[in-house]
Parts: C-alpha cells; structure tokens; sequence
C-alpha cells in the first residue's frame, strides 16, 4: 500500500476496525494500538506517516501521549474523541497537534482529513525547515528556538507560529489564516487563542533585535516585520 501509514489509537476495537476498512480502502497501511503505552511502545517500532489519537485512553491518555511524542517528532496527530469542549480543542492544539475530529464521525471524514493533513505536511517537508534573523535561529525539524544563541524551550504551537511568519516575512495574517494555517483545519473556537500564542511568544522575543519585530497589525491581525537596513 503506497498511501502512507497509519497509527490508528483507541480502546474501541470497533472504531479502530472501522478506520482501518476505509483506510486501506484508500491505499493506506494501518497499525492499531489500544492504549498509551501501547501507542508510544508501536510508534517507534512503526515509524507512521500519521497518527489519529484518541484522547480517553487506558494506561496513558491521549495528552501524555502527544506531548511524549512531540517531545521527539513532528508526525501530524489528529485528535480522536468524544470531547468537543473549546478547553479540549486549545489544549490539543497547545501540545502540537495538527487536527481535531469529535466522535461521532463519518469514516470518509477522517479520511479526508488524514490526506489533507498529510498534504500540508508534506509541502512543508519540502520546504526549508529552518529560518534565522539578527539574535534568533528557528529549526522545526527538532523544535530548536534560539535566542541570541541560548536555547529557549517554547511549546508545538509557539514554535509553529513564529516559524510560519518568520517563514513569510513582511506579510500581514489575520488570526483566522493564522490558525488555518497553522493550527491546520476550520477552528470553532475562540480566535483569540492566536493572540494568547503571539503574547506568548513577544515574552521570549520583544527587545532581541532591532532588525525585525512581531508586530500587530490594528484590525487585521500580525506579521514578522523585517526592517529596512537604511531605517
């Protein structure tokens, strides 16, 4: 199967069996695990392309779990759960992952959102995954932020944020393009996490350089402004 592979993560047997049908449907190799540590021990064993985590899991939960993996990798994660509460969306979101379906799903809804995950992780692949500036180096392939040489330790989503502006600097993003395009799919809740991440983030960087700035654009949203040498 060419489709990439799957760690589908849950204790439902009846859910992962139902996922694995129409995954391999689509061309997809399926691995099942059905607990935590059971999905950390079969993450490293399988090396997937993917992962949809369960939140309400025996032995670990699906929060141990993400954090343990993000503290190694950056394989796309999609939330799997009953919960649909706002806290449950930002907490998953915070720990880095990229998606997040409540139960009850479609089956060919998780699908689509596996492809579409995995098509925005493999454009970045593609891309440089490192930037650097005056005082600060980003590289996402280990989740490195450096600040006038120090290593500073910032959370998925931070590092995720200033990446992506830094990646596109001068550009001015609405919070609404901002957690399409990081946080990865429609957002329901409040888009003021996005300010949270970006206050956040100017506690780490504001007074680093004088070359560029994080900057809040009134009325529209933010940008990594790159200042004019001759300035």
């Amino acid at each position: 199967m060419d489709g990439g592979k799957i760690m589908v993560v849950d204790d439902d047997s009846n859910i992962c069996e139902l996922l694995r049908l129409y995954l391999e449907k689509d061309d997809f190799e399926v691995c099942l695990a059905f607990n935590g540590k059971q999905a950390l021990e079969l993450f490293e064993k399988e090396k997937p392309d993917l992962i949809l985590l369960d939140i309400m899991l025996p032995q670990l939960d699906g929060w141990q779990v993400c954090r343990e993996i993000r503290k190694k990798s950056t394989c796309p994660i999609i939330m799997l759960t009953a919960k649909g509460e706002v806290f449950d969306k930002v907490l998953g979101l915070e720990l880095g992952a990229d998606d997040y379906v409540v139960k009850p799903f479609e089956a060919k809804e998780v699908v689509a959102r596996v492809k579409a995950v995995l098509r925005r992780s493999g454009k970045n692949r593609q891309k440089t995954r490192e930037v650097s500036f005056d005082n600060l180096y980003i590289n996402m392939e280990n989740y490195e932020l450096r600040v006038k040489g120090k290593q500073i330790d910032t959370p998925p989503k931070e590092m995720e944020l200033i990446f992506h502006l830094a990646s596109n600097p001068n550009r001015v993003y609405t919070r609404d393009q901002l957690l399409d395009e990081v946080w990865g799919f429609e957002y329901y809740g409040d888009s003021r996490t996005v300010d949270v991440h970006v206050k956040r983030l100017r506690e780490k960087l504001d007074g680093v350089s004088d070359q560029w700035t994080l900057k809040t654009v009134w009325g529209v949203g933010y940008k990594f402004e790159v200042h004019d040498k001759d300035e």
